[in-house]
């Protein structure tokens, strides 16, 4: 195949209408509709991010209530964990890039594909349902007795939660009998791109582990509606039993919205060092470690709930253990770059952005693992400052990075490099303002979730809301130029980066509707740059479609 055939017909265009998007079975199509909701989920929480910051630049009210300043933070959470983070890059990127990857001509189960998609709408659709009916402010814990106990808003953002539950079950499920019965000749678990490899370890716990927060919303639905006493301990129920089912979920959860990005991460390493991924084997079975010792740790949300000490020390102790497989793949992929000859492409930036980001959080992560310093630093500023520097410095930065990354194969046009960097920069500087000194807050002993704060208090305040603007702007700076590229960008070339996996080296840009129209037979590893060198001409760009 050579760049005449990509010609005039690709999946963008070769059926037309809106019948043709709502009811494909396409997984790059499926991927792209999936990049439309959740952008919409992001800029819905972000505006919701920006009210709170704004209340929070002055003590006492400055533009709304404690009761709105409760609901607006609440859902901001729901909306970017269960709407955004969560399906951001498994079903989008995963979407659109895995079976290309495999060298497949789709996913396993196509129509199961486009019901998740839909399931995923429709628990969306429920949950803001609750903007309608009544008050949710419980926080996206929805900690018992307290959620019990508010208006009816609880009961459609938890049926929302349970709906697209099972979107993320059937959306893993497909994707591992993907993995398992359609790689393309020669592509041996030894070759597979590390973005499969995360996704198939995020895939398993999305199987395994979802099922629980599913039985644990439908409970706290029946406690409310029925009054069944579950949770309640006025009706002869357990709150702790609540916070042991919401974190058996929720923790493992943590790692589906981080395992993603450590495989974008290594693809865009592996591309833009021109250097096979030091530790390849460490780097791709510490996804699965990851994935098995997630399920172990959920009780370090619990120290303070009044669980047993030896409770305490054994998930402390698990807790210092996941970070052995996290920190082999930062060493790893500092070490490609070391090897390597890394090209500062944007793509790139937000990878080194992610590796300070990421590591501030986990290295923050292990501090609230120590027993004694957890009791102080327990549900202050410190919590929400570790927590966004790993969800979105880690989660939403590497997003962003495949985003920019797999753009052009998507859409056939390039974005202006130069404003990429301008708003990477931005991007990084906002972000890191705004909840660095949330750390410093949190040590000093400011909790989390209040409305008002001792004086003492407004200059971090205000350095954090500062910081959000920044950010907010590098934000419009991305959704513009990308938008802008769409009707005034250059053709994208085959293979813009020289990159190696099946997606670049086999398929037209944009990829054709069947992906391949011979199955690719796979004779080297994804970043095994050394043997490749008779696909790149000077510049790095692919000439030709080769099988190779």
């Amino acid at each position: 195949m050579t760049e005449s055939a990509s010609g005039t017909v690709n999946y963008l265009n070769h059926a037309k209408g809106f019948k043709s998007w709502a009811l494909t079975l396409d997984h790059k199509r499926i991927g792209l509709m999936y990049l439309v909701a959740v952008s919409l989920a992001f800029l819905a929480g972000g505006v919701l991010a920006m009210l709170v910051r704004i209340e929070l630049l002055t003590p006492g009210e400055t533009i709304m209530g404690a009761d709105a300043y409760n609901q607006a933070f609440t859902l901001h959470a729901v909306l970017m964990i269960f709407t955004f983070i969560i399906p951001a890059i498994p079903a989008v990127m995963g979407n659109f890039a895995l079976p290309i990857q495999l060298g497949a001509k789709d996913v396993a189960f196509p129509r199961l594909n486009l019901a998740s998609f839909y399931i995923y709408l429709i628990g969306a659709v429920i949950a803001l349902g609750a903007l309608v009916v009544g008050r949710v402010d419980g926080g996206w814990t929805f900690y018992t007795p307290y959620s019990t106990s508010i208006g009816d808003g609880i009961l459609f953002v938890t049926a929302g939660i349970f709906v697209m539950g099972f979107s993320s079950i059937l959306t893993g499920l497909n994707f591992i009998v993907t993995v398992h019965k359609m790689r393309a000749p020669g592509l041996t678990w030894n070759r597979l791109p590390l973005f499969i490899w995360s996704i198939y370890a995020t895939s398993i716990v999305q199987v395994l582990a979802t099922p629980v927060i599913g039985i644990t919303v439908l409970l706290l639905f029946l406690e409310k509606a029925l009054l069944i006493g579950i949770f309640d301990p006025a009706l002869g129920g357990d709150p702790v039993l609540f916070q042991h089912f919401f974190w058996f979920y929720s923790h493992p959860a943590v790692y589906i919205m981080i395992l993603p990005a450590f495989g974008v991460i290594s693809d865009l390493m592996g591309t833009f060092s021109r250097h096979q991924v030091s530790g390849y084997k460490f780097v791709a079975l510490s996804s699965v470690a990851i994935a098995f010792l997630g399920f172990l740790v959920w009780g370090h949300h619990m120290f303070v709930s009044g669980q047993s000490a030896i409770s305490s020390v054994i998930f402390s102790l698990i807790t210092y253990l996941i970070g052995i497989p996290t920190g082999v793949k930062v060493i790893n992929w500092v070490s490609t770059m070391y090897k390597g000859s890394v090209q500062l492409k944007s793509p790139m930036l937000y990878a080194i952005m992610f590796l300070f980001t990421f590591s501030i959080g986990g290295f923050t992560g292990i501090m609230l693992g120590v027993l004694a310093i957890d009791i102080h630093l327990h549900d202050t500023y410190f919590v929400v400052a570790h927590f966004h520097y790993v969800m979105m410095g880690g989660n939403v930065i590497a997003a962003l990075g495949g985003l920019h990354y797999w753009w052009p194969k998507m859409t056939g046009k390039l974005y202006n490099e130069m404003l990429a960097k301008v708003a990477a920069v931005l991007v990084f500087i906002g972000f890191n303002l705004t909840f660095f000194p949330q750390f410093i807050m949190g040590a000093q002993g400011m909790p989390r979730r209040y409305y008002d704060y001792l004086p003492e208090f407004q200059g971090y305040h205000q350095l954090s809301t500062y910081g959000s603007w920044v950010l907010g702007v590098g934000f419009l700076l991305i959704a513009y130029y990308l938008i802008a590229s769409l009707f005034k960008g250059k053709k994208a070339g085959l293979n813009p980066w020289g990159a190696l996996t099946l997606e670049w080296t086999h398929t037209t840009t944009p990829p054709d509707h069947h992906n391949f129209h011979e199955t690719p037979v796979v004779t080297r590893g994804a970043y095994d740059f050394h043997l490749a060198t008779e696909l790149f001409q000077g510049d790095g760009e692919v000439t030709e479609l080769k099988n190779h």
